[in-house]
């Protein structure tokens, strides 16, 4: 079985599991909608063969060296969706188009390299989680110390966002609206009753939870 589609296969096995669902029949039914439009009982039982998968009847599971490979691929499709989502603003179809492309290719430095560069995010562009790499545990150790939650960064103060960790993934695209994106510089007015921040000439009021979604450095100025 070539490469990819085993991939694209193990990919829909994790995000099943995610969403709760660990039926063989829903893993080829969302593989058939746009990675692997024919894939069947047999490529499974192909996979759990060669030690990827488990299959108890009408179940599935990913064995450990599956699993491995699954979070791999997943972990780069989300990188990706995340540097086109963010740094390269493009639609939400090129985004999806370009991830599903890329997580193929993409080698272990490179996942590392644009990993670091987008700041170690916890979550993609929909919210879903983004299993981390060497290069997180790194950032955890040494340099996340000088990260801080928007609900605990010094009143007055200036910082960047570093990343945001929305619980709903549409909370991003409304933040996004307001100009509240990775790389923007913000002042924080007040933390009562609403967190109140300055980005260029807006000022903007979030709920506290919200507040606590938002990752900032601080900025110093000169």
């Amino acid at each position: 079985m070539p490469s990819r589609r085993i991939e694209e296969l193990l990919e829909t096995v994790f995000t099943e599991r995610e969403e709760g669902r660990d039926q063989a029949a829903s893993v080829l039914r969302h593989a058939g909608v746009a990675h692997a439009p024919d894939a069947g009982r047999a490529d499974l039982e192909a996979l759990a063969a060669d030690g990827l998968l488990r299959l108890d009847g009408a179940g599935v599971a990913l064995t450990p060296s599956g699993e491995s490979r699954a979070r791999d691929v997943v972990r780069r499709h989300r990188l990706t969706e995340r540097l086109f989502k963010d740094l390269l603003a493009v639609s939400e179809s090129t985004m999806e188009d370009q991830a599903c492309e890329l997580e193929h290719i993409l080698s272990p430095e490179a996942t590392e390299s644009v990993c670091t560069l987008l700041g170690h995010p916890p979550t993609c562009p929909h919210g879903r989680p983004i299993p981390p790499g060497a290069c997180c545990a790194a950032f955890q150790n040494t340099v996340r110390p000088l990260v801080t939650g928007l609900r605990h960064f010094e009143l007055g103060a200036t910082g960047r966002i570093v990343f945001i960790a929305p619980k709903f993934h549409d909370r991003m695209d409304r933040l996004a609206a307001l100009g509240v994106i990775p790389g923007s510089e913000l002042r924080l007015h007040q933390r009562s009753p609403s967190y109140v921040i300055e980005i260029g000439e807006t000022t903007i009021a979030l709920d506290p939870e919200i507040a606590g979604e938002i990752f900032v450095k601080p900025v110093e100025r000169r």
